[in-house]
């Protein structure tokens, strides 16, 4: 059994189609995985109800308007031997609708709820022969950065038990790095997939924003949303994303890429040029992270890539931009939770409207309630053109650094995040801090642009006691809108040639290294 889990999706998918492995076999083995989860990953896993182990939907209605030009026109699942991701079970974010499938967004005000349709990624990800191993816990609604805001209790890092995972899709890192799922689908609004993917040592792509339909995708921040794969390497990421993007009518904003996806292949670097902001020179960084970049970069030109100076003069008012651009779309997102149409109700005694105050004090956690709170102050008469409409400036701005910087060079390479995973409850009680955290991949949000991190090297935590075990580290590469196909192979060399697997060692969670 352990051999079945050591492989990648691309690998089983390759033997369950060749007849080497069935996929009844390697579906029970991550299925038995999946359910010694012991970091509070999963909220629900195939085994859980009868009728809906290995779950493919097969048989589920389209939603209204559905034609035969979405995904739900096709059938509704692959054969589980057939198609690129046949009988290879897939983590999902409990961000994205299942029909028939409890779906919180790690909130008490979904506790319960069971959507009537499907996400379309999740539908394209089922076509291509997947099955849906469990959905994983997050920050309530995708709002935070450690997956302590789930209502469910916090995720608990596979490295360090008494570390986060870092968020908001930090079940869906946990359960990849952790063994208990060979793949995972996440969402990354600010930073949502590449930071917790930095912080549990795996692979976290973030495409361009409509490269992948948002349909069935509970919404943050509408703008900003993007939904992407966290994997163990960057072959399967570029996998799930060739079978996941592309336009979907039931989602306007989506785009889908120029041309399909294909695996990567390149082994050097050569010929292409990165740019390192030359302001991350001044910023606050762990030392052990500073290090691990700046030996990835010596990396890079070991490869045969050249490195140049950029410069992003108003990136560092990005986390400050997008704290009044994703809360006001939140706060107007979120209005639809009254406890009228669907989820939890708190019956008011008084009236209507009492009914309403009571459903969402007690169903939103206190995050939720702050940026509602921050984002409707935001949008409020008088202060929208101080606020929301400066920060939609600055936005444009950071857009315009990114391709002033793609003028000059292939790709814009940063740290993934400031630090290496930090301790439980260590900034729960100062929101700042935590805010902190996307400082690099805020960025790239804001600008829409595709960005993936991959594990770069080993880091003890800032001030440890000396010989303390190491905590992974996470390299950021961005590329130019739709230049997911160049960034992927790019990645791939360099992932190549650091072998985090290697250097990880024993250590590697998904070893059976983890510690207590």
């Amino acid at each position: 059994m352990a051999d079945l889990l050591d492989l990648t999706v691309a690998e089983a998918a390759a033997k369950i189609a060749a007849g080497e492995v069935s996929a009844e076999e390697y579906g029970a083995a991550w299925r038995a995985a999946a359910a010694g989860d012991d970091l509070n990953a999963y909220l629900w896993t195939a085994d859980e109800g009868a009728g809906e182990t290995d779950w493919t939907g097969a048989g589920e209605s389209a939603p209204p308007g559905a034609g035969e030009e979405t995904p739900y026109g096709a059938n509704p699942a692959a054969p589980a031997d057939s198609g690129p991701l046949g009988g290879v079970p897939i983590a999902i974010k409990d961000i994205f609708t299942t029909q028939g499938i409890p779906t919180t967004a790690g909130s008490k005000i979904l506790e319960g709820y069971r959507p009537p349709y499907t996400a379309t990624a999740v539908r394209k990800l089922t076509a291509a022969g997947a099955r849906v191993l469990g959905k994983t816990n997050m920050d309530e609604f995708a709002m935070g950065s450690s997956n302590e805001n789930s209502a469910y209790g916090p995720v608990r890092n596979p490295w360090d038990r008494d570390r986060v995972p870092g968020g908001s899709s930090g079940g869906s890192a946990a359960v990849v790095a952790g063994g208990l799922a060979p793949a995972a689908l996440g969402t990354d609004t600010g930073g949502s997939i590449r930071q917790p993917a930095s912080l549990c040592g795996i692979v976290g792509l973030k495409p361009t924003y409509g490269a992948i339909s948002r349909f069935g995708m509970i919404a943050f921040a509408s703008s900003l949303d993007q939904c992407g794969p966290l994997t163990r390497d960057v072959a399967d990421a570029a996998l799930l994303l060739g079978v996941m993007e592309g336009k979907d009518p039931l989602d306007a904003t989506s785009v889908g890429l120029d041309g399909a996806i294909a695996l990567p292949t390149r082994e050097d670097l050569s010929g292409l040029r990165f740019g390192v902001p030359k302001e991350i020179g001044e910023a606050a960084l762990d030392a052990g992270v500073r290090a691990v970049f700046e030996a990835t970069i010596a990396r890079i030109e070991e490869l045969g890539g050249e490195i140049a100076e950029v410069a992003l003069p108003h990136a560092e008012h990005g986390i400050s931009a997008y704290y009044v651009i994703a809360p006001a779309e939140a706060s107007s997102n979120l209005a639809r939770y009254d406890g009228v149409r669907y989820g939890q109700r708190v019956a008011g005694d008084e009236d209507l409207v009492t009914m309403y105050e009571e459903t969402r004090a007690q169903g939103f956690g206190a995050e939720v309630k702050r940026r509602v709170m921050l984002g409707t102050y935001a949008l409020s008469s008088g202060y929208y053109d101080a606020y929301y409409g400066q920060a939609q400036k600055v936005r444009t701005r950071i857009a315009g650094d990114f391709d002033a910087a793609f003028a000059e060079v292939d790709f814009v390479v940063t740290p993934t995040s400031p630090s290496v995973a930090f301790g439980l409850g260590e900034k729960t009680a100062d929101p700042l801090a935590m805010y902190l955290n996307d400082f690099f991949t805020v960025p790239m949000s804001l600008a829409g642009i595709p960005a993936i991190s991959i594990p770069a090297g080993l880091a003890a935590p800032e001030g440890a006691a000396a010989g303390a075990p190491g905590l992974p580290v996470g390299f950021q590469i961005a590329a130019p809108a739709f230049g997911e196909q160049k960034l992927l192979e790019a990645a791939h060399a360099l992932e190549g040639a650091l072998d985090f697997a290697a250097a990880a060692g024993d250590a590697a969670p998904w070893r059976g290294g983890a510690r207590a």
